[in-house]
C-alpha cells in the first residue's frame, strides 16, 4: 500500500516539472527565439582624433596655395604682368615722393637760421652763397630772390615767385603719376571684367544647353580677379596721391611766407640800391 503511494507522488512530481518545460518549448516554437545582443562596437583608436584634428590645418593652407595659384592662373602672364609693373611703380613713386615731401628737403630750418644770421651781419654775398649751395626749394627761392635784388624788392619777389612755381610744377608733376596709376588701375580691371564676361557668354554660345561649370568659372574668374587687383592698386594710391598732395602745399606755402619775411627787409631798395 505504502508502496502505491510512493509512486504516485514521484508521477506526479514529474508532471509538474515536465510541463513549464514543455510550455516554454512550445512558446519559443510559436515566437521564436530573441535576436542576439546587438555587438559592443569597437574601440576607437585614441591617435584617430589626433589624426582628424591634425588634418585641419593642413587643409588649410592647401586651400591658402590653392587660392594663390587661382589667382594667377585667372589673371593670366598678360593681366599679372600689367598689375605687377603697376605696383612697382606705385611703390616706386610713393618712395620718392615722400622723401621729396620732407621739411630738410623743402624748408629745413637750419637755412632759415643761417640765412637770417647772414642777414643781420650785413654779410650778404655770404648769405646769397648759403643760399645758393642749398639744394632745397627754400634755398632755390631765396638764391633767386637775392640775385635779382640789384634791380629792386618787386623784381625780387617776381624772382621767387617765378622759381617757387617752377619748383611747385616739379613736385605737383611727380605726384601726378600717381594720381594716374590710381584711375588707371580701376581701368585696366574693368577691361578685364568685360574681358571675362566674354569668354563666359562664349563658353555658353559654344557649348549648347549645358555647358561645363568649369569653363564658364574661368571667365568669370578672370572677370572678377581683375578688378579686384585692379580696386587694390587704385585705393591706397588715390589715398597717398591726396595726403601728398596736401602735405607738398602746405610746405609751399611754408616757404613762400617764410622767404617773404626774410627778405622783407629788403623793401625799400631801389634798382640802383644795395647788390647781392
Amino acid at each position: 500500500m505504502h508502496t502505491f503511494r510512493s509512486v504516485g507522488l514521484v508521477i506526479l512530481a514529474s508532471l509538474f516539472l515536465v510541463t513549464p518545460a514543455l510550455a516554454q518549448d512550445d512558446a519559443a516554437a510559436e515566437f521564436g527565439d530573441p535576436e542576439p545582443a546587438a555587438a559592443a562596437p569597437a574601440d576607437v583608436p585614441a591617435d584617430a582624433g589626433a589624426d582628424n584634428a591634425g588634418a585641419e590645418p593642413t587643409a588649410k593652407k592647401s586651400s591658402d596655395q590653392n587660392l594663390l595659384a587661382w589667382t594667377i592662373e585667372a589673371l593670366g602672364l598678360t593681366y599679372s604682368f600689367v598689375f605687377l609693373v603697376l605696383s612697382i611703380t606705385l611703390v616706386s613713386l610713393f618712395v620718392m615722393n615722400v622723401l621729396a615731401a620732407r621739411r630738410d628737403t623743402l624748408c629745413p630750418h637750419e637755412l632759415v637760421e643761417g640765412f637770417e644770421e647772414k642777414l643781420n651781419e650785413k654779410q650778404f654775398q655770404e648769405a646769397y652763397d648759403m643760399a645758393k649751395a642749398d639744394e632745397s626749394v627754400l634755398g632755390q627761392v631765396l638764391s633767386a630772390g637775392l640775385a635779382r635784388l640789384s634791380r629792386g624788392y618787386n623784381k625780387a619777389l617776381e624772382g621767387m615767385q617765378e622759381v617757387g612755381e617752377e619748383e611747385s610744377m616739379k613736385l605737383e608733376h611727380r605726384l601726378s603719376y600717381m594720381a594716374l596709376i590710381g584711375n588707371l588701375s580701376p581701368m585696366i580691371g574693368l577691361f578685364g571684367t568685360v574681358h571675362g564676361m566674354i569668354e563666359s557668354f562664349q563658353v555658353i554660345a559654344l557649348g549648347g544647353a549645358s555647358p561645363k561649370p568649369a569653363d564658364l568659372a574661368a571667365g568669370i574668374s578672370t572677370a572678377l580677379f581683375t578688378t579686384l587687383i585692379g580696386l587694390a592698386i587704385a585705393i591706397p594710391a588715390i589715398a597717398a596721391y591726396n595726403v601728398l598732395r596736401n602735405r607738398v602745399s602746405r610746405m609751399l606755402l611754408e616757404i613762400g611766407v617764410t622767404s617773404e619775411n626774410l627778405m622783407s627787409r629788403f623793401e625799400d631798395v631801389t634798382p640802383q640800391g644795395t647788390k647781392a
